[in-house]
This record gives C-alpha cells, structure tokens and sequence, in this order.
C-alpha cells in the first residue's frame, strides 16, 4: 500500500468547490467551507490553519469588491494547499504601494503576499483566478512561513 500525503490525504489529493456566483455572505460561507476541509484533511488547529482562513477571506474580499464578484471558491489539498477564487473579470489584480498605515483599504493583496508561499493569477474563459498557496509541511507543522 503506497503513502497519501501528510494529513492522511490519499497520494492524489483532493479537491474541492464551492460554487458563489449570486451567493449572498460569499466570505463567511467561503470560510466555513475552507474551515471544514482543514479539519476533514488534519489541517485545523495551528496558526497556520487561521493563515489559511485569512487568506480565503481577503481573496473573496477582493472578488467581490474589485473584481464583478465571487464565481467560485476551489480547494485543493496535495503537496501545498492551493486556494483559489474564481471571478467574473480579467481585469489582474495589482499589488499597490503600501498602504498607509492606520487606512483602511489597500491591505488585501499585501497580506496575500505576507502568509502564503506564494501566489498569482490564472485566466479562464469567463474571467480569471486568483490563487494562493500554503506548503502541507506549514500547514501540518502550524508555524509561520519564514520571511
């Protein structure tokens, strides 16, 4: 019998989705659901997990204010953690100069770049996705990304 990934993850990972367009409350759905796939995958728990639900919540954030809203909130659990959010515009999203401090506003991507591995975008037929990924061994381990 061959090894699954850490979390007990089966060797292929999984996916999951979590369909907005039209959903009111998308950030606080979106959370629950990412909450509820971090448990389900050993994953909950750590200040890692939070980073995660962090993260969730700015990129729905951003779709919905700047971006013609949420389509889609996809999940998908192998070597990293990716979150991805889908929206209804191709329009990048841009990494501003940093926000003054005590503003609010301007925050969102900043904090992207701050607690994930990495990040980007991908375009699709229908607009694009904004995506953001947290390494399994951070997520397993609970500590911080070292910066």
């Amino acid at each position: 019998m061959s090894a699954g990934l850490p979390g007990g993850l089966p060797r292929g990972g999984q996916r999951r989705r979590l369909a907005l367009a039209g959903v009111g409350g998308a950030v606080a759905k979106g959370r629950d659901f990412t909450r509820r796939a971090l448990r389900d995958w050993g994953w909950d728990g750590t200040e890692t997990a939070e980073d995660a639900l962090l993260l969730v919540s700015e990129l729905l954030t951003n779709a919905s204010l700047h971006a013609d809203g949420c389509r889609e909130l996809v999940l998908t659990a192998g070597e990293t953690l990716r979150i991805e959010v889908c929206d209804g515009t191709s329009d990048l999203p841009r990494l501003h100069p940093a926000p003054r401090r005590g503003m609010p506003g301007g925050h969102g991507l900043h904090i992207v770049e701050r607690l994930s591995d990495r990040w980007g975008t991908q375009p699709h037929e229908h607009g694009k996705a904004v995506w953001a990924e947290i390494e399994v061994a951070r997520l397993v381990s609970g500590r911080p990304a070292a910066r």
